[in-house]
């Protein structure tokens, strides 16, 4: 009998093992797979090679059914660095990116990514990045905006007349 062969394994190959990393309910039949292997006399090299994973791993798992059984291959918590901002802070920059930077001793007519790091780090000493503080907006749900352009010196009374009513603006706004 002609033995069967598998069209792009490689790329197959990357796919499954992405597929098995995305559920825990895979990972969990993957590390079964390993321990059974192992228990049916193949060496950690052997399985590592064959699953695709580091020896060391295998013999993780291992060693973990051996002391805690089959709970032992179920995936644990993972707790990840601890966030720099507590629940009560981040509440209080919640309230506060409601109102103008100015009102809470900063520059600027609105709240941005810069403007929210130096706020942080003034008042909590934690150092933000400007790219942090944007992906701080966006959990929040706020939106950033940018201000309009003030002429310098112009005449504000002049400025109306040149400015579009908003009711013969467009569908959209514009």
């Amino acid at each position: 009998m002609k033995p069967l062969t598998i069209a792009h394994a490689p790329t197959i190959i990357l796919g499954l093992q992405d597929e098995i990393r995305r559920s825990e309910e895979s990972r969990y039949d993957h590390r079964l797979h390993g321990v059974l292997l192992m228990a049916q006399g193949m060496t950690c090299p052997q399985v590592s090679r064959l699953l695709g994973d580091a020896p060391r791993t295998i013999e993780y798992w291992a060693r973990r059914f051996e002391e805690k059984g089959l709970a032992g291959l179920i995936e644990g918590e993972r707790s990840g660095r601890p966030r720099r901002l507590n629940d009560k802070q981040l509440e209080e920059i919640s309230s506060l990116l409601r109102q103008t930077p100015e009102s809470v001793g900063m520059t600027g007519a609105v709240w941005d990514g810069k403007g929210l790091s130096a706020f942080l780090k003034t008042r909590y000493g934690v150092g933000l990045k400007v790219r942090q503080c944007q992906y701080m907006f966006k959990s929040m749900s706020f939106r950033l905006r940018k201000p309009r352009p003030l002429i310098a010196r112009a005449d504000p009374e002049l400025q109306k007349t040149y400015k579009k009513p908003s009711e013969t603006r467009g569908r959209f706004g514009r």
